[in-house]
């Protein structure tokens, strides 16, 4: 059925109206809001899905504000009928990475049994949540572990990264020190790749270790146990 003149003339009209509204809208929140200091750049705002309410998002954090910018609040916006923390799907879409976009040249591999099946996970060699997940992993069989060295815990993280990146057998002493607590000997190369995994992990968010990225890209932070790693594993591959 086409819509007779006046009428299609009318809905195009609502329309930009609509649109003009919305762009004056997020120039006014940004006016507004441009005068707290956390939000002197903001990155992005629309509509949420909560009537009347529009986000604002500086980097990966979430703040939610009036249509006028006049107040601001930040916390968890839940959909209570669907039982869905939003903020955090939206914060969780905002950091996804794929696993094809990781920079592989930067990790080195841990092969168990057929190496088949693909995970990825950041980790700091002072970190004690790792020490425990390395130990949970080893009964996992059939995986190629791409192990990005991530040093934030504190300088002596950046030394032992170093020592673990310039060693001969990456793998084995990275195994030897969080598994066994032998010491890695001192190692002098390239140590660039470390300085280019922060910054990776700060551009999509990583804020602990382990972090662990599954083939399809699914993103799971913490010392999962080793049943949830095969759990997921098995869906991912």
């Amino acid at each position: 059925m086409t819509l007779p003149i006046r009428s299609a003339a009318a809905a195009l009209a609502a329309t930009a109206l609509l649109a003009a509204t919305a762009h004056a809208g997020e120039a006014e929140i940004r006016r507004n809001l441009a005068t707290i200091p956390q939000l002197a750049k903001i990155d992005e705002v629309r509509k949420s899905p909560m009537p009347g309410v529009w986000e604002v998002r500086t980097g990966f954090d979430i703040f939610y504000t009036d249509e006028q910018g006049s107040y601001v609040m930040q916390g968890n916006l839940i959909d209570v009928k669907a039982k869905k923390n939003l903020t955090e799907e939206r914060v969780e879409k905002l950091s996804a990475v794929a696993f094809d976009q990781l920079p592989l040249k930067d990790a080195f591999k841990i092969v168990r049994g057929n190496g088949k099946r693909r995970l990825a996970v950041f980790e700091d060699p002072n970190c004690g949540y790792c020490k425990h997940f390395e130990k949970e992993l080893r009964s996992v069989d059939n995986v190629t572990v791409h192990l990005f060295l991530y040093p934030v815990l504190g300088p002596d993280s950046v030394v032992k990264s170093r020592d673990i990146w310039c060693a001969k057998d990456k793998a084995k002493t990275w195994t030897d020190w969080m598994i066994d607590g032998t010491k890695p000997p001192s190692g002098d190369c390239d140590v660039n790749a470390l300085k280019r995994n922060v910054e990776f992990g700060r551009k999509y968010n990583i804020t602990g270790t382990p972090t662990l990225i599954f083939a399809d890209g699914t993103r799971t932070p913490g010392a999962i146990p080793a049943a949830q790693v095969e759990k997921m594993l098995q869906a991912a591959n």
